[in-house]
């Protein structure tokens, strides 16, 4: 039995790998930072019973500041992969976090390395490093003949959070040229799931959208419309991550839809997903969002409603406008292929987050039947 173990097992990232590899098998250890709240709310369906015999999946308390802890646990495990998702990763935080974002995301990085070396296990145990789109930084000068980032193409992040990574994807590649070990980035562009955070802005959308459909919310206030993301869905994504480790040789690798699209056609599709039309009147700062029409039975809103606006606060000291990844390393060398669009993972979100509200809904009535009907 394979033996895998993932640093952020409690994320979005974490807890679709660890069904994943659950379902091919492994054995899956997992690291969770201690808190006085439970914050495993991702992964409670995968781990019933610590005293169960059968049990498959382990966790471990753990911090990627804290080396001697993380030693311990790689030499407990022994494990023949590990991937290390775990990280301080909003972009816009990471600005007023810059410190902690360079002791976790890069210095983190380097202290599993380290670990795997010291103990020994240079040629058993691979290592997948998730890196990121922002070390691109959306410079328009740097894409390659076709427009898009790939492998080759020149690094320039623009944020606390991006110039961390850098530091853990060439600290990766450093240590596989050093120590021959298999140890791989795998540049990772948008992703996005009914699990992802409720800060980041697909979820804060889908999440709005829900709000104020249900009537629970009168509008969203969002930051910069014009941004362009090459959005996918987190369960293709980590469906390639276990693909980079079955690889023949470590490489580097960037992990795309190869499609991009605007915040503001994002919304668009969000509230299309309930029949709801919105239109955007206005430029910048003063650009609003209002319903045009809403062809839902099960929803009452009125035409003309403004249901959005920008806070400037939202935007970025260093704004990347456009990030599009070239995906077709992954198709052509390991037949990686995304089975979900754009329209199929944005309903995915939205239909899930209504059901979540519509049960914050009942509870808040006291209709305990309705609510019982969506548990």
């Amino acid at each position: 039995m394979k033996v895998a173990l993932i640093t952020g097992i409690t994320g979005q990232d974490g807890s679709y790998l660890a069904e994943l590899l659950l379902e091919k098998g492994y054995m899956v250890h997992g690291i969770k930072r201690r808190a006085s709240l439970f914050n495993t709310d991702r992964i409670d369906h995968l781990y019933q019973d610590p005293h169960d015999p059968n049990q498959r999946l382990k966790l471990h308390y753990g911090d990627l500041t804290d080396s001697m802890n993380l030693t311990r646990i790689i030499q407990e495990c022994q494990p023949d992969e590990i991937y290390n998702l775990g990280a301080m990763s909003h972009v816009k935080v990471s600005f007023d976090m810059p410190e902690y974002v360079g002791n976790v995301d890069g210095l983190g990085t380097l202290r599993i390395l380290e670990a795997v070396r010291i103990l020994g296990l240079e040629k058993k145990t691979r290592i997948y490093q998730a890196s990121t789109s922002e070390l691109f930084g959306g410079m328009p000068e740097n894409k390659n003949e076709r427009g898009f980032y790939d492998e080759n193409s020149p690094l320039y992040p623009r944020s606390p959070y991006g110039v961390a990574k850098i530091y853990g994807f060439w600290i990766t590649k450093n240590y596989r040229e050093a120590y021959d070990m298999f140890a791989c980035n795998g540049l990772l562009f948008n992703h996005e799931s009914p699990r992802r955070g409720e800060t980041f802005v697909t979820r804060k959308i889908t999440r709005a959208v829900a709000k104020i459909a249900l009537g629970l919310q009168e509008k969203v206030y969002l930051g910069n419309l014009e941004a362009k993301r090459d959005w996918g869905h987190a369960k293709d994504y980590v469906r390639m991550m276990w693909m980079i480790l079955q690889a023949d040789k470590p490489e580097d690798w960037v992990i795309a839809t190869g499609k991009t699209t605007t915040v503001r056609d994002f919304v668009k599709l969000a509230f299309g997903v309930l029949n709801i039309e919105i239109e955007f009147k206005g430029e910048g700062v003063s650009e609003k969002g209002y319903i045009t029409s809403c062809n839902n039975e099960n929803f009452s809103i009125e035409a003309g409603k403004e249901i959005l606006s920008i806070d400037p606060s939202y935007y970025r000291p260093t704004e990347v406008d456009l990030l599009i990844g070239d995906p077709k390393k992954a198709k052509e060398k390991l037949g990686w292929i995304p089975e979900y669009s754009l329209k199929e993972l944005i309903k995915d979100m939205v239909f899930a987050d209504l059901e979540l509200m519509k049960r914050d809904l009942y509870l808040r009535k006291g209709n305990y039947n309705e609510l019982n009907k969506h548990s």
